[in-house]
């Protein structure tokens, strides 16, 4: 009998096609992107938003989302395979080649783009469309590789969710729109430097001016509470400016409380378990407070 342990074939040890560009698009991070303008649509209109439209406009934000992720993953090549955490990507390990990778983004942004002018209105295209470019060229390009404020002027781009839901429906983009955007926006620079503290010598190993590579940890720290602070006060404006009630405000403050505690613990006695919980912790709050508007549209 032979004790010898079976080699997988290549076949099994290597994750399908179909896998590898599903990978391609960051289905993790573009869930999240999608569910921000999903509640943007329905926050834009009083009742229940028009089922095609609604449809529609998820469908071709998520393809155009998950475009420029792929993007993202081609033009970051070189870095992610320096980096731990990102070196399991397809384009990084050479499965997909970088006609594959490109084509790919370029079939899903072209698909999206259709659905979105055809089924949904213009405005929302182009400000979909700026988006892309916003994440995929003028974050990914320019400003990552330059400036350790990278997180904050990008993260404007990733703030756009809600504003694309809400044109969607409405046709334009009011000012309770960009309250939303508002939010992640201020939300952002904490969620990725929570997550940069404990991932400082990856981000040191791939040549990025990161704030804690550039600054330090304590400089660092000490601007994830600050933020969670500003961040606070920002979440308290859709209730100022009467776009929720009472639920959104109480969640608001709760789950406030709770980041701003997470990143003063995160401050005065750090831990890389601790900067781990808090970065998971800042997705289930982006996740929760949006939650808590809609629920709150509904009940007023």
């Amino acid at each position: 009998m032979s004790s010898a342990v079976p080699v997988p074939s290549p076949a099994s040890a290597q994750p399908s096609r179909w896998r590898q560009y599903y990978a391609l698009t960051k289905p993790r991070v573009v869930q999240l992107i999608v569910f921000c303008a999903v509640i943007g649509m329905f926050l834009a209109v009083p009742g229940w938003p028009p089922l095609v439209p609604t449809l529609a406009a998820t469908a071709g934000i998520w393809l155009v989302a998950a475009a420029a992720a792929a993007f993202n993953c081609l033009v970051e090549q070189q870095i992610d395979k320096r980096m731990t955490r990102t070196a399991w990507r397809p384009t990084a390990k050479g499965e997909l080649t970088n006609t594959q990778a490109l084509l790919f983004s370029m079939v899903l942004c072209a698909i999206g783009a259709a659905v979105l002018l055809t089924w949904v209105n213009a405005i929302t295209l182009w400000l979909t469309l700026a988006t892309f470019i916003g994440y995929a060229v003028i974050y990914t390009l320019i400003l990552k590789p330059m400036t350790p404020q990278n997180i904050v002027i990008g993260g404007a781009s990733g703030a756009m969710p809600p504003v694309l839901g809400w044109a969607a429906m409405t046709g334009s983009a009011d000012a309770d729109a960009w309250l939303l955007c508002l939010i992640i926006f201020l939300w952002t620079p904490p969620h990725f430097w929570a997550l940069a503290l404990y991932r400082t010598e990856d981000y040191r190993k791939a040549g990025l001016p990161m704030l804690p590579v550039t600054h330090g940890p304590d400089f660092t720290k000490l601007h994830v509470f600050l933020y969670t602070l500003v961040l606070f006060a920002g979440t308290l404006l859709p209730f100022v400016s009467g776009l929720s009630g009472w639920f959104y405000l109480a969640c608001a403050v709760v789950l406030g409380f709770l980041f701003c505690a997470y990143a003063f613990r995160l401050w005065r006695h750090y831990s890389d378990e601790l900067a781990r919980r808090t970065f998971r912790f800042s997705i289930l709050y982006l996740s929760l407070l949006f939650a808590a508007l809609l629920i709150d549209h509904y009940i007023r």
